[in-house]
């Protein structure tokens, strides 16, 4: 799988030994943020462990922000079904409000739909969550229904022009 890169961000293949070591729960490593793994990232790794050889050309990233080298989350699609790619992704709290989930996520959008027989990208969010809803607005996503704890969100080729950046806090 190669590394999908960003203005800000690299998308890369999660190496067996940090999936191993993120799902042990006992060590670190250097170039991850103070933060990560997030228990969303323990799921994706434990995902990894539990499935191997399932990524082909789809599966789990880590999101390394360009400017540290550092690991600040994970993004990832999940197998395809009658043309249609499901991802989730998480940044670590340190690292969000940065507009980092959105350029990751519009990233794997895009790249998904370049896959053969993939005409439609989807996420689910829950409803209790208006700020992630809100990073697949900014990714080209649209919300298209709900149930009672979630709204589905989806995509196809291409993907519209990205939402203009929002002013960044001072940090």
């Amino acid at each position: 799988m190669s590394d999908l890169t960003t203005d800000r961000l690299v998308l890369r293949s999660w190496p067996a030994g940090e999936v191993s070591a993120v799902v042990a729960g006992g060590s670190r490593f250097p170039h991850w943020a103070e933060d990560f793994p997030a228990e969303g990232d323990r799921v994706i790794a434990g995902f990894i462990a539990g499935h191997p050889g399932t990524p082909g050309p789809y599966g789990q990233r880590q999101i390394v922000e360009r400017a540290t080298g550092l690991v600040v989350g994970s993004v990832g699609l999940f197998p395809p079904a009658d043309g249609t790619i499901e991802f989730g992704y998480g940044i670590v709290p340190s690292r969000r409000g940065r507009g980092y989930a959105s350029e990751a996520a519009r990233a794997i959008a895009a790249f998904a739909l370049t896959a053969p027989d993939i005409h439609t990208v989807s996420a689910r969010v829950e409803l209790s969550n208006p700020a992630s809803a809100r990073v697949l607005e900014k990714a080209g996503l649209t919300r298209v229904s709900a149930d009672a704890g979630t709204a589905l969100f989806q995509a196809t080729a291409p993907l519209p022009e990205p939402s203009p950046p929002s002013p960044q806090p001072a940090s």
